[in-house]
């Protein structure tokens, strides 16, 4: 079971890419590391060569995510005035995220990280929780009545279309019919 050796940094990734597909099919069976190695044509002792455990596999694919989305948030923040338009984009920026990332999506759903450490489910929790603080500093600054209750409400939403997404085998997209409810939910009703 021998590959090519690849430099140390090509390896790790060729290792959290061959992860995230591996969680992409459908029935969300739990990732071995003897599944992993096997899939990468090297022994599991290579895989540890990489990472100490596969909780910190899981790790590396919660930065990626972590990385990406909040790097796009800021990028919206940056680029768009309107912050009812910024609010719209975010939401929509996590679930096309999602979508194209099914693999992903598992574990933003807490669906691959199940029988995982607790630490990595926290992590990701955070992760909503910071994407929600962004939410709710947008409506504030769009003066949308009751903020803190809509980013509460479109955290919620965004938390169960990707999870939806990732049971229903990545069937039911996330950003079905996303912008009649964006519609609905930034109509700013009730501003006096």
């Amino acid at each position: 079971m021998s590959t090519p050796r690849l430099p140390p940094g090509e390896r790790r990734l060729q290792i959290l890419q061959a992860l995230a597909q591996m969680l992409e099919q459908p029935g969300g069976e739990r990732v071995t590391t003897a599944a992993l190695a096997a899939r990468l044509q090297v022994s599991e002792a290579a895989l540890y060569r990489h990472f100490a455990s596969k909780a910190q596999m899981f790790d590396g694919l919660l930065g990626f995510i972590e990385q990406s989305l909040l790097g796009l948030v800021q990028q919206i923040s940056d680029r768009e005035p309107d912050p009812r338009q910024q609010v719209a984009m975010v939401v929509t920026l996590v679930l096309q995220f999602a979508e194209k990332n099914p693999g992903m999506a598992r574990v933003m759903a807490g669906d691959a990280l199940v029988l995982e450490h607790e630490r990595l489910r926290a992590r990701m929790d955070l992760l909503f929780d910071k994407i929600e603080s962004a939410i709710k500093q947008r409506l504030r600054e769009a003066e949308q009545p009751e903020p803190e209750a809509m980013a509460s409400l479109l955290s919620g939403f965004l938390m169960g279309r990707i999870q939806r997404y990732a049971r229903s085998g990545f069937i039911r997209l996330p950003t079905e019919q996303l912008q009649a409810v964006l519609q609905h939910a930034l109509s700013n009703q009730g501003k006096p």
